[in-house]
């Protein structure tokens, strides 16, 4: 990664920004869409520490099911399992990660408990970071916490602006769940992917066809996106999410790309990482818009770079030149609306997520 913008401290802003700023996309209740026959899409509640929790897809064949996405609660995961064992007595043999991020695969060692055997499937580049990251969070999952404390304990926050009545009550609660999160973390769940691709892999599983692609680079290096196409579904991981994209990590002009090429496929429903399955034309629609944000700050970024410099000292002022140059405000307006609470959502990570990113692979040109 690319000058400050490390992984983990994606990892650490979408705590506290959930924590703290999440509004419909907040998730109180487990639910299940179904898409096709033996299709399912789960979407979990947020983690008791006010972590989200990625949705997983559950695809049934012939002969055996084929999981996206593992979410982030060992628990979570046990209890997919328990209901995939009620629609079905075939075996989950092929586990899909969408790319690294924790909400997205630390349920993997409960799949993989539960199914000997089971190829648990991502591309090459994200193997390695859930080998390199699965064990720095667990160690760092108590100072996170400790973190918030002093947060509530001083009344500031880490970017030094006071904390406000509204964002308190949040960061407590965080704070309450932790300890029952930390104890399923205790065993270490994570489990690294053993079936790596590079671009494409098909799965037959039985009577049912399903495409593994890597379009490109996106939301990590290491995207996939899970398409049935006799059945027009595309699981999307966070290439895209809803109702605001997460932008927190990854190469903004590749996902525009990305976002593209997946846009061909013309599926009739997109489930996205985080937030309701989209059909057909909402989701092109919404594909559509992400596009044209992430490639209105990027070009904004980079001509602010070169206007006012590409040295890393030089962040803050070219920051406050793209501030000046992108209409922010209509794009929160364009995405969420009136919603003062997703506003505040989209302030505080898409938006300083955008800059950041765009920053980081701007200034190395």
């Amino acid at each position: 990664m690319k000058f400050f913008l490390r992984p983990l401290l994606f990892a650490a802003a979408s705590l506290v920004a959930a924590a703290t700023l999440r509004a419909d996309y907040r998730t109180t209740e487990r639910s299940v869409t179904q898409l096709a026959e033996g299709v399912h899409v789960i979407r979990h509640p947020d983690a008791p520490d006010g972590f989200p929790q990625g949705n997983t897809t559950v695809v049934i064949g012939n002969e055996s099911v084929l999981v996206v996405d593992s979410c982030y609660l060992p628990s979570a995961a046990r209890e997919d399992i328990a209901q995939i064992r009620q629609w079905t007595g075939k075996p989950v043999r092929y586990l899909v990660n969408t790319h690294w991020h924790y909400d997205h695969q630390l349920g993997n060692g409960a799949y993989a408990d539960e199914f000997p055997g089971l190829a648990i499937i991502a591309h090459a580049e994200t193997r390695d970071q859930i080998r390199g990251m699965n064990p720095g969070w667990f160690e760092r999952y108590p100072e996170t916490f400790a973190r918030i404390q002093k947060t509530l304990d001083t009344g500031i926050r880490s970017n030094g602006q006071p904390l406000t009545a509204e964002l308190r009550p949040r960061l407590e609660q965080a704070l309450a769940g932790r300890k029952s999160v930390q104890e399923e973390f205790i065993a270490r769940p994570g489990r690294v992917p053993n079936v790596t691709l590079d671009r494409e892999m098909t799965i037959d599983l039985g009577g049912r066809i399903v495409r593994v692609l890597h379009l490109g680079r996106g939301n990590t290096a290491g995207d996939v996106v899970v398409h049935l196409p006799v059945e027009g579904i595309v699981a999307a991981g966070d290439l895209i999410d809803t109702p605001v994209p997460y932008i927190g990590s990854g190469y903004l002009r590749d996902q525009a790309d990305t976002l593209q090429a997946m846009a061909r496929l013309e599926p009739k429903w997109f489930v996205p990482g985080h937030g309701d399955v989209l059909s057909a034309e909402k989701g092109q629609a919404h594909v559509q818009l992400t596009r044209d944000y992430l490639l209105d700050v990027t070009a904004k970024m980079k001509a602010a770079v070169h206007k006012l410099g590409n040295n890393p000292a030089d962040f803050e002022k070219v920051k406050a030149e793209v501030l000046k140059t992108v209409d922010f405000d209509a794009w929160r307006q364009k995405f969420v609306g009136d919603n003062k609470d997703d506003q505040a959502y989209f302030d505080g990570f898409p938006k300083e997520g955008a800059l950041t990113v765009s920053f980081a692979e701007t200034w190395p040109q």
